[in-house]
């Protein structure tokens, strides 16, 4: 796979490119924006108005498609060629993973996908995400307040060798050479981290090469068991464990540096580390860089103040809203607090009228934390029990630069 933007979207113009610098990225290939163009020549999508119902009218008649003979075959003789192992699908999106909008999670992708009738399904599935109701908000977001569909409106489709890795994680590396890189791992497969399901570890690794870390509870991790990815609980023991050691730490900097080399400035880069080798699986420029960590100043949990990690930068006063799953979606108002067990990159909308957010569980890399910076909403994570510490319809304060959320009537 050497893949190139202009014609197979920017994540996978960016794996290309890392290919093309001898860095390891998984085998694999992709379906490129023709093969979207020629299924849904005869759609008419582009006349779009942006409104819900002719949404729904583009994913059914996507998800109706039948995708030609002759992409099928493609597949065929492709996966053949890597040995018709289990594949990541993975969206990409043109004007995807630029320094203007990360798309974060927007689109659909795909692990532990198996067989050319599988590949198929899922490479439709990720044509159809383009108009999932996410995406559009998240679109409309960054053309300022612009749903409707734009003339570049394309889907190319990454197929990788899936990876089972047993750490995965993301990592940030430093607008400015003498700051630090920010890496942060959990057990497992990396949609836990990205999807802010666990709090991860979290180390700094110095321009000196000075590493410091902050171990999580890394309660849950997510595996492969054939064709199902399965959510499991970690054992007591390796719950408070590094997932990984101050070498790995450093090693995943240096990489970072080569990788920040071949695009000419900082990037947002998902890892994982399989039978003791680090493969690179995504690179896309940071968009919003996260808040330092606190200091070690003592700051704790009081009756009133409630101490998390800072997500992303401001400080604002709302009313707190309790949402544990899309049936509260309706009850959130504008200028309302989010306060959520961990945010899914469908919640993305909700981000669009929210005054800031607090999460269960997450890290400052996840999508949701990106999304908040984005948006340029305070974020604080991983507070345990928030949804239930925190009432709805109180009045708090977050402070998503030093990690504080204030009950002001208490």
């Amino acid at each position: 796979m050497s893949a190139v933007a202009d014609t197979c979207g920017g994540k996978a113009g960016s794996l290309g490119a890392l290919l093309r610098a001898g860095l390891p990225v998984p085998d694999g290939f992709v379906v490129p924006f023709a093969a979207y163009l020629a299924a849904v020549r005869e759609l008419d999508l582009g006349r779009l108005a942006g409104e819900p119902d002719d949404l729904d009218a583009a994913r059914q008649a996507i998800e109706a498609l039948p995708v030609h003979a002759t992409v099928v075959d493609a597949l065929g003789r492709a996966l053949g060629e890597l040995g018709d192992p289990p594949v990541a699908v993975r969206s990409s999106a043109a004007n995807e993973d630029t320094g203007q909008a990360s798309a974060a999670g927007q689109h659909e992708s795909f692990l532990a996908v198996h067989g050319v009738n599988e590949v198929t399904d899922a490479v439709r599935a990720c044509w159809t995400s383009l108009f999932s109701p996410r995406a559009v908000h998240y679109r409309g977001a960054a053309a300022g307040g612009d749903d409707r569909p734009s003339d570049d409106l394309v889907m190319a489709v990454i197929v990788q060798r899936h990876l089972d890795a047993e750490v995965s994680g993301v990592m940030f590396t430093p607008a400015d050479p003498k700051d630090a890189t920010e890496i942060e791992a959990s057990w497992g497969l990396g949609p836990s981290v990205v999807g802010g399901t666990v709090t991860p570890d979290a180390y700094r690794v110095a321009a000196d090469g000075t590493v410091t870390r902050a171990v999580a509870d890394k309660r849950t991790r997510l595996d492969r068991r054939g064709k199902r990815l399965v959510m499991s609980d970690v054992p007591t023991r390796a719950r408070d464990r590094p997932a990984i050691d101050d070498a790995t730490a450093t090693q995943l900097a240096e990489l970072g540096k080569e990788i920040a080399a071949v695009f000419g400035g900082p990037q947002d880069i998902e890892w994982a580390i399989v039978d003791g080798r680090t493969w690179v699986l995504q690179a896309r420029p940071v968009t919003a860089a996260p808040p330092p960590p606190p200091s070690p100043s003592g700051a704790s949990d009081t009756p009133a103040t409630l101490t998390g990690t800072p997500g992303s930068h401001g400080t604002v006063t709302g009313t707190a809203r309790i949402v544990r799953g899309p049936g509260d979606f309706a009850r959130v108002l504008p200028g309302d607090i989010l306060v959520c067990p961990f945010t899914d990159p469908a919640w993305t909308p909700l981000l669009r009228i929210a005054a800031g957010v607090v999460t269960e569980t997450g890290g400052v890399l996840s999508h949701a934390a990106i999304v908040a910076r984005e948006h340029a909403i305070p974020a604080v994570l991983g507070i345990p029990n928030a949804t239930i510490r925190l009432h709805d319809d109180t009045l708090i304060t977050i402070d998503g630069t030093t990690g504080t959320v204030t009950a002001t009537n208490a």
